[in-house]
């Protein structure tokens, strides 16, 4: 009976590890990332940048990013914070503005501390973090400027009293729930108001 695996340990990377064959370097990481994920506006890309923004501004982006955890951020404070992203420019020729609004079904899922599995839908995360590039012009769009980003900042009781088992909320009925919108530089103090309950800020 073999052992039973452990979890992979993820070691941060700096792009300048080699891609080999043969023994030979053929390229960089740093090259295979630019080919990836250059596209910024793309929903996939744009979603986990929003995520390490949140991050950042949490004093959270240490580490690396844990795929498929329950919620997409845990804080040193013990925040566990769930990040959601829109735009209304694709990469794609589009029409006219995307329409703004935001998934937040109730979900199962695995636990990345405990490596626990719940079948249980239900949101887990004690704030909601609403991460809008509301940028309109493509020819300047630009999602590495913060400047062309707002957040909307939402203790996640407000989503479990309102909307227990909605699945995706636009803009006009989150605005309805009094988030708190704010830049990049007011996030630290919007999730902790949050995850203290939308009262005072903990000392």
């Amino acid at each position: 009976m073999s052992a039973e695996l452990g979890p992979l340990v993820i070691t941060r990377r700096n792009g300048a590890e080699p891609i080999r064959a043969n023994g030979e370097t053929v390229g960089r990481l740093a090259d295979f990332w630019s080919w990836a994920c250059s596209d910024l506006a793309n929903n996939t890309m744009r979603g986990v940048l929003a995520e390490y923004l949140v991050a950042t501004a949490l004093g959270a982006a240490a580490g690396t990013r844990t795929e498929w955890d329950t919620v997409d951020i845990r804080t040193s404070e013990g925040w566990r914070v769930e990040v959601k992203s829109t735009a209304y420019l694709q990469s794609w020729a589009q029409s006219r503005p995307w329409k703004v609004e935001f998934g937040i079904a109730p979900a199962s899922g695995w636990d990345a501390p405990s490596g626990a599995t719940s079948v249980e839908a239900r949101r887990r995360s004690d704030v909601y973090v609403f991460c809008l590039l509301h940028h309109q012009d493509k020819q300047s769009l630009d999602p590495l400027d913060l400047d062309q980003w707002t957040f909307y900042v939402l203790p996640t009781r407000v989503l479990d009293e309102r909307c227990p088992h909605q699945k995706r909320i636009r803009l006009s009925s989150l605005e309805r729930l009094s988030p708190v919108k704010t830049d990049f530089i007011g996030l630290p103090q919007a999730v902790a108001m949050a995850a203290a309950g939308g009262g005072v800020l903990p000392q």
